[in-house]
């Protein structure tokens, strides 16, 4: 199973958050082949970092997401194509979000998030 891991997974991963489901863990060490971290998520935490919303060492979230054997999902123009072609919601319309899901969609990958508003964005979403 190839797998996209959303922002907030990332963090708890690199973080060891107690916040992390168990079962993230598990199918990243037991289930997985390939684990991707999205640049859409570097970006993220860069824009929250400048905005005073999160605290985070980025360069040494960089090095542990390549420390772990993770791959970086760069973002593609195909990628951005399929946002335009999402359905948007009135209840969520991160931007970031969307791209994760289009990126899901594109590669094909499975996007582990706790958001369970992603759910209705179909088959390569998994909430955890």
């Amino acid at each position: 199973m190839r797998l996209l891991l959303d922002t907030h997974l990332i963090l708890w991963w690199e973080g060891n958050h107690p916040k992390l489901p168990q079962v993230v863990r598990q199918t990243v060490l037991e289930q997985s082949e390939a684990v991707y971290v999205s640049r859409a998520s570097l970006w993220e935490m860069a824009i929250k970092i400048s905005l005073g919303r999160l605290r985070v060492d980025l360069a040494r979230l960089i090095g542990a997401v390549e420390s772990q054997g993770f791959e970086w999902l760069d973002i593609r123009n195909d990628h951005l194509l399929a946002v335009a072609e999402l359905p948007t919601f009135d209840d969520h319309k991160d931007p970031f979000d969307r791209l994760l899901v289009a990126q899901s969609l594109t590669e094909p990958l499975i996007l582990l998030t706790v958001d369970d508003k992603l759910a209705r964005y179909g088959a390569t979403v998994r909430i955890v």
